[in-house]
C-alpha cells in the first residue's frame, strides 16, 4: 500500500476550504493534516505538521499564497507547492513559478484533477492549467520594475504623492516618476486605471 500524502490547505474562505478538504479527504491516499485561513499562518502550520504538499490560495489576508510559497520554498526545499486561484491571471502564474510553485490550478477544476496534480508533483512533475499557460505566454513578462510595482500598490488606496513619498521614504519627484513610467508602460490614463490594469493581469 502506498503511503498517505499529507497536505496543508491554506484558503481564507471557510466554505471553500472545508469543501476542498472534504473532497480531498475522499481520496484514499490523501490526508489534509492542517488548514489555515491566512497567508501569514502558513509557515508556522508547516513547521508544526509533517507536510508533503501545501495547497495555497493566492488571495488571502496576511500574505498572498505566492508570498507564502516563496517563504516555504526557502525553508522547506523538498515541500511541494500547489497554487490555487479563482482568478486566471497570467501574471500570477509567472510570479508563482518564480516563487517555487510546482503546480498552478484554478479552483473550479474537478477534485479528481486536483488530486492527480498532488500526486504528480510528488513525482517531480510540474502541473499548470493549460489555458493559463497559454495566456501567460501570450501576455508576456511583467513590464513593471519592483519599485514601480511597490509604488503602484501603495497608490491603490488613493494616497497622494506626498503621502507615498513619506510612506516609501522616497522623494516627491521620484514617486511622480515611478507612477508616470508605470502609467505609460500600462497604457493607462491615470494611476487608478494603471492599478486596475496591473491587478487584472496579476502584475501587482
Amino acid at each position: 500500500m502506498s503511503r498517505t500524502i499529507k497536505v496543508l490547505l491554506a484558503e481564507d474562505q471557510s466554505m471553500v476550504r472545508e469543501a476542498l478538504a472534504a473532497l480531498l479527504g475522499l481520496e484514499p491516499d490523501i490526508d489534509v493534516v492542517a488548514q489555515v485561513a491566512r497567508g501569514d499562518e502558513v509557515l508556522a502550520a508547516v513547521r508544526a505538521h509533517d507536510v508533503d504538499v501545501a495547497l495555497l490560495d493566492i488571495e488571502m489576508p496576511g500574505a498572498t499564497g505566492i508570498e507564502a510559497a516563496a517563504e516555504l520554498h526557502r525553508e522547506f526545499a523538498a515541500l511541494k507547492l500547489v497554487i490555487l486561484t479563482t482568478f486566471g491571471r497570467p501574471g500570477y502564474l509567472r510570479s508563482a513559478m518564480e516563487a517555487g510553485a510546482d503546480a498552478f490550478l484554478v479552483k473550479d477544476a474537478p477534485a479528481a484533477q486536483l488530486a492527480a496534480a498532488i500526486r504528480k508533483v510528488l513525482t517531480g512533475e510540474r502541473v499548470i492549467d493549460p489555458a493559463l499557460a497559454a495566456a501567460a505566454l501570450a501576455e508576456g513578462a511583467n513590464p513593471l520594475t519592483d519599485r514601480e510595482r511597490e509604488v503602484l500598490r501603495a497608490a491603490a488606496d488613493g494616497s497622494t504623492n506626498a503621502d507615498l513619498a513619506t510612506t516609501l521614504h522616497l522623494s516627491h519627484g521620484t514617486v511622480r516618476n515611478y507612477l508616470s513610467t508605470a502609467i505609460q508602460k500600462l497604457a493607462a490614463r491615470n494611476r487608478a486605471e494603471a492599478v486596475t490594469i496591473a491587478r487584472e493581469k496579476g502584475w501587482l
